[in-house]
């Protein structure tokens, strides 16, 4: 059985992303209050695997999670990009118009922003995670509180569902990243499945230096699929560049590497791995 960390409690979105991407194996989640935890407890030993959001399609990139990528001894074995599709859940028997307060990720209330604005007397309450905020209201018993969460999370927890799909953007998508230690991911994943690789690293401070550094990885046929810059604390204007890559030729990906090491500084690996799946 596979110990996966998750961000949140059963029926959180990061449970389900890691249900999705490991299908087919019996799997345990370990909740965790924060994304830190996640790597802890990786770094502890407390889980075989993680999974961190790194982006979503509408509130963009997660930087703090780029950032204890960097920093940690894990490496990316994975990705699933997840639609999230939210719903308004109460205590069964509550109505629309005893709701005086709603609770989620303050992630997730942005991206219901105009159901929100639809009910302009509800006071949105930012919590830690959508399913912690459905758990709460049925400990709790909370009357007159909604969860925006997902469908999963209402199940669990026992709420009546009022609204599904209130989220404004239908095409709304989270990009997760499966992680784990070196060791293990070097088990996990075989060289001829490896068509994507994410790495780190800052440039010799100097004209062209980053064009000069994407120019060479195109030469060598790698896409660039992402590129998000993250300020180097303590160096004034200058940045890690975060980059993800995909290619057909591992061998011409590996020359690339290779052939950018001179125009960069901190060159890192943070993952070689397959292609995720997009949940329709």
């Amino acid at each position: 059985m596979k110990r996966v960390a998750i961000q949140g409690v059963a029926g959180a979105f990061h449970d389900i992303a890691a249900r999705a991407f490991f299908e087919g194996e019996e799997i345990e989640t370990l909740d965790c209050l924060t994304f830190k935890d996640v790597f802890d407890s990786l770094r502890k030993g407390n889980a075989g695997f993680g999974i961190v959001a790194i982006e979503n399609t509408i509130a963009g990139s997660l930087l703090q999670n780029h950032n204890l990528l960097r920093e940690s001894e894990t490496s990316i074995i994975g990705e699933f990009k997840l639609r999230i599709s939210h719903c308004l859940s109460v205590l069964p028997g509550q109505k629309m118009e005893d709701i005086t307060e709603v609770n989620s990720h303050p992630i997730a209330l942005m991206q219901c922003g105009d159901f929100l604005e639809e009910h302009p007397t509800w006071k949105a309450v930012e919590k830690d995670d959508t399913a912690l905020s459905a758990k709460d209201i049925k400990d709790k018993q909370l009357m007159g509180v909604a969860a925006i969460c997902s469908e999963l999370a209402a199940k669990i927890y026992g709420l009546d569902i009022l609204q599904k799909g209130i989220e404004t953007n239908k095409r709304n998508f989270t990009r997760f990243l499966i992680i784990s230690d070196r060791y293990t991911a070097e088990q996990h994943i075989k060289q001829s499945e490896i068509n994507k690789a994410s790495i780190v690293f800052n440039t010799h401070h100097e004209e062209g230096a980053l064009s000069q550094v994407l120019s060479v990885l195109s030469y060598y046929h790698n896409n660039l699929t992402k590129i998000q810059s993250f300020p180097i604390i303590g160096h004034e204007w200058e940045y890690l560049f975060f980059v993800d890559l995909t290619f057909q030729d591992y061998l011409k990906f590996k020359q690339s590497l290779d052939a950018i090491r001179p125009l960069t500084r901190n060159l890192k690996m943070l993952g070689e791995y397959s292609i995720g799946k997009q949940q329709i």
